[in-house]
């Protein structure tokens, strides 16, 4: 009977959570992209999120434009998995709050959804493909 519970299968635990850290860090560069190499998809973005009620949207828009680069870029690479997974969690919370409110599951989804992956890094960390692993092993060493 153990054999339906698949326990073979977490032998690749370490490579699907690297392959769950790529394909979101690379969907959270393809949204954020455009504001960081345009200047005018930047000035959209913060009229979108005073249209929104952000406060001191101008502020806010390169704030949440840095770290979802950053998490864009620190997910695939295994690095400061807990502290991005964290910072992205509570970023997609205050989207869900104040963008997402009023849609219907299938415009919340995508917040939603990352607000949960940002909570499951930041709970399990990067796993053993990554600079926070190398970190980790070369601090347990000394």
């Amino acid at each position: 009977m153990r054999w339906l519970l698949l326990p073979s299968l977490a032998l690749f635990e370490d490579a699907a959570l690297f392959g769950l850290r790529a394909v979101t860090g690379a969907f959270l560069i393809y949204q954020s992209h455009d504001n960081v190499l345009s200047a005018a998809r930047m000035t959209e973005f913060v009229e979108f999120m005073a249209a929104h009620g952000f406060v001191a949207p101008a502020l806010l828009a390169p704030f949440a434009i840095f770290w979802q680069m950053a998490a864009g870029i620190g997910f695939p690479i295994g690095f400061a998995v807990r502290w991005l997974g964290l910072i992205t969690a509570i970023q997609f919370v205050v989207a869900c709050w104040m963008v997402h409110w009023p849609m219907d599951f299938n415009g919340w989804w995508p917040a939603l959804i990352l607000v949960f992956l940002g909570l499951y890094f930041a709970a399990r960390g990067g796993g053993r493909y990554g600079v926070d692993s190398w970190l980790e092993a070369r601090a347990a060493r000394s």
